[in-house]
């Protein structure tokens, strides 16, 4: 199977790094992505920052490329936003979409909407400087960059007509304080057509626990069965 996984705020592909090798170790094949504005050595316009649509359209363009080897998409965080907006348009190119500790939105949610208020009061502080940036948080790796606010507040369209092939997994971190996802998954628990498991390691799974989350996504059915 292949992989083609997308960070959450701030960070870029590096944040995959330890899950990718365990998954190339497996057999399979990983695409790591650094969204636009995200890069290591910075934006290529810092008076235009990118918005949601733009990171649904990178990313899409990825998956629309791929060949016929089958594809998990696979989001954390801010990440659920993009990948969600992926599969409405190209879902019958996945075989699975997975939601790392990620917002899970319908049509017209933001990440502003869906998240909590700690979350929002992190944006908005964050982004005082210029009104366009948000601030890396304290704590995050070196590498982090600061993250669009446009993306963060746009609203997703969305069509509503994923494919039923498509199986959906939702990987929890567990309670942590802030966490704007406890509601979400027990909501989740309860869908059939769902997959849902728990990492209890807090919101950053990939940099806390990749054999953990290697394993949950190496067992994934390539058919796309749920």
């Amino acid at each position: 199977m292949k992989f083609v996984m997308v960070p959450g705020g701030w960070q870029g592909g590096w944040v995959f790094d330890s899950v990718a090798a365990e998954l190339y170790r497996n057999g399979h094949h990983v695409e790591a992505v650094t969204l636009s504005g995200l890069e290591l050595d910075g934006p290529v316009d810092v008076d235009r920052p990118p918005n949601l649509d733009t990171h649904i359209d990178q990313v899409a363009e990825i998956v629309d490329r791929n060949d016929k080897t089958p594809l998990a998409l696979c989001g954390h965080s801010y990440g659920g936003m993009v990948i969600a907006g992926v599969a409405d348009r190209l879902s019958a190119r996945l075989a699975q979409l997975v939601f790392i500790d990620a917002y899970v939105p319908d049509d017209g949610d933001s990440c502003w909407s869906l998240t909590s208020d700690s979350f929002r009061e992190l944006f908005i502080a964050g982004s005082r400087a210029d009104g366009r940036w948000v601030a890396v948080p304290d704590g995050l790796d070196p590498r982090a960059r600061p993250h669009p606010l446009a993306s963060f507040v746009q609203s997703i369209r969305l069509e509503g007509n994923p494919s039923n092939r498509l199986g959906r997994t939702f990987i929890s971190g567990g309670e942590w304080p802030g966490s704007p996802f406890v509601t979400l998954t027990e909501r989740l628990r309860g869908d059939r057509g769902w997959r849902v498991h728990e990492v209890p390691v807090g919101h950053n799974i990939a940099r806390r626990d990749p054999h953990s989350l290697a394993a949950i996504l190496d067992a994934l059915p390539p058919d796309g069965g749920k």
